[in-house]
């Protein structure tokens, strides 16, 4: 499973288990939670980088309110029919 289909599972079972789990989770990475400084990976930054250069030579944006309506359509693909 790559990484992002691994943060997406972890993020809904974030979202819906009982408060004793997640804290239990919560107490497990405190530590790394609640560091005062977040350094980001390599290639994390280059993405970034890459990222803003597509925007500063013009590159195609959305706007939130796209963003909204994407996302909706991810979340609540019935109402969309």
């Amino acid at each position: 499973m790559e990484t992002i289909g691994i943060r997406q599972k972890l993020h809904q079972f974030i979202d819906t288990i009982e408060d004793k789990k997640a804290e239990a989770i919560y107490t497990l990475f405190e530590d790394e939670i609640e560091q005062d400084e977040w350094e980001y990976s390599d290639d994390f930054k280059a993405e970034l980088d890459k990222r803003y250069e597509y925007y500063q030579n013009g590159g195609k944006m959305v706007t939130a309110e796209e963003v909204d309506e994407q996302i909706n359509v991810l979340f609540h693909p019935d109402k969309n029919k």
